[in-house]
C-alpha cells in the first residue's frame, strides 16, 4: 500500500518506510565500516542506504570509470544540477538490514531491480544534516535512460492547498568520476574516493 507524505518545499524528499521484507538475492562482500555511534544524542539519527553502480567506459580511446547517479526530484531540486545528484538510496529504521533497504530503494527510485552481482561495502558517510548514508558498490551496467521513479505528493505552491505529485528521482545518468564529484551532493562525495580505492583506480 502506498502512503503519501508532505514535505516543506525546502526539504529534499524523504524515503519511504519499509512496507515489506524481501529475502536477499545475494550477499554483500563486507568491508570495514566506519565506527559511528548511531545512538549518540537525544534524537535518533536518520539512517539511509544506497547502491553505487560503476562501469568502465571508453573516452578518447582511454578506459575511464563511470558511476550511475540519480537527480533528485521535486521543486527544491528542479533548477539545480551541480550538487543535486545522489546515489540511489533511501531511509531505513534502526534494526533493519541496510543492504536489503539499499536494494529496495534502488528498485523504487529507478524502476528496476538492481543487477544480480557481487556488492562491496563502501562504509558510511555523514551528511551535513546528520543523516548517516551507508553504501555498497558493484561493477554492472544499467539502462539509465529507462529509469522510472515512484512519486510523492507535496503541497505546491506552498500555502496553495493544492497537492501535486513529483517523482522522487526525475532522471538518472552515467558520469565519469571527475564529473560525478561535482554532480553529487557534498556529503556523498567521499564515496567516489572510496570507490576508486576499492577498484584500484586512484584519481
Amino acid at each position: 500500500m502506498r502512503t503519501d507524505y508532505r514535505w516543506s518545499a525546502d526539504t529534499p524528499p524523504a524515503a519511504r518506510p519499509v512496507t515489506g521484507h524481501r529475502t536477499p538475492d545475494w550477499e554483500p562482500i563486507r568491508g570495514p565500516r566506519d565506527h559511528v555511534d548511531r545512538h549518540a544524542g537525544l534524537m535518533a539519527r536518520k539512517l539511509s542506504a544506497g547502491l553505487l553502480l560503476y562501469r568502465r567506459g571508453n573516452q578518447d580511446d582511454e578506459i575511464v570509470l563511470e558511476v550511475l547517479l540519480a537527480h533528485m526530484g521535486g521543486p527544491f531540486w528542479a533548477r539545480k544540477d551541480d550538487g543535486a545528484w545522489s546515489i540511489p538510496k533511501g531511509e531505513y529504521e534502526s534494526g533493519q538490514d541496510p543492504f536489503v533497504a539499499a536494494k529496495r530503494e534502488f528498485e523504487e527510485e529507478l524502476g528496476s531491480a538492481p543487477p544480480l552481482v557481487a556488492y562491496r561495502d563502501l562504509g558510511s558517510v555523514s551528511q551535513p544534516g546528520g543523516k548517516l548514508v551507508t553504501a555498497w558498490a558493484a561493477e554492472a551496467d544499467f539502462d539509465a535512460a529507462g529509469a522510472v521513479s515512484n512519486t510523492f505528493e507535496l503541497e505546491w505552491p506552498r500555502g496553495s492547498g493544492q497537492l501535486r505529485s513529483f517523482p522522487e528521482i526525475d532522471k538518472a545518468s552515467w558520469f565519469t568520476v571527475e564529473v560525478a564529484r561535482v554532480k553529487l551532493v557534498r556529503g556523498q562525495q567521499p564515496l567516489i574516493d572510496r570507490l576508486l580505492q576499492m577498484s584500484g583506480n586512484p584519481a
